[in-house]
């Protein structure tokens, strides 16, 4: 019963506006591969400070420029915003979410009545 219950809010997760908003941002983010490179170098350039400094080394004021110039690049991309602006609102569409399942979770547990179905 709960894995069918699981499968039915799955279901109506993937039905609401705010998922749908969500998986048309990310299309359009695989659309735009100029942004793709660019969030590739990001990374990229991510991991290269976060080794030097967890080698203990400072990083050369170009490589935290580089870095700094290309996330203000991403940031202001219109596609890039309108990806985290869906994912901000999904992600409070889940929490909202978890917090009906743990309601339910504490009436299901002070509840002396057991059920099947």
């Amino acid at each position: 019963m709960i894995a069918e219950k699981a499968q039915e809010l799955g279901r109506l997760i993937g039905q609401s506006d705010e998922y749908k908003a969500l998986k048309r941002a990310q299309e359009r983010l695989r659309e735009a591969p100029e942004l793709a490179e660019q969030l590739r170098k990001l990374e990229s350039l991510a991991r290269n400070l976060e080794g030097a400094a967890a080698r203990g080394e400072e990083p050369s004021e170009a490589e935290v420029q580089s870095y700094d110039e290309l996330l203000a690049r991403i940031q202001a991309d219109p596609v890039y915003q309108g990806v985290v602006a869906a994912q901000v609102n999904f992600d409070k569409l889940m929490l909202k979410v978890n917090e009906h399942i743990m309601v339910g979770i504490k009436k299901g547990a002070a509840s002396p009545i057991i059920t099947l179905g």
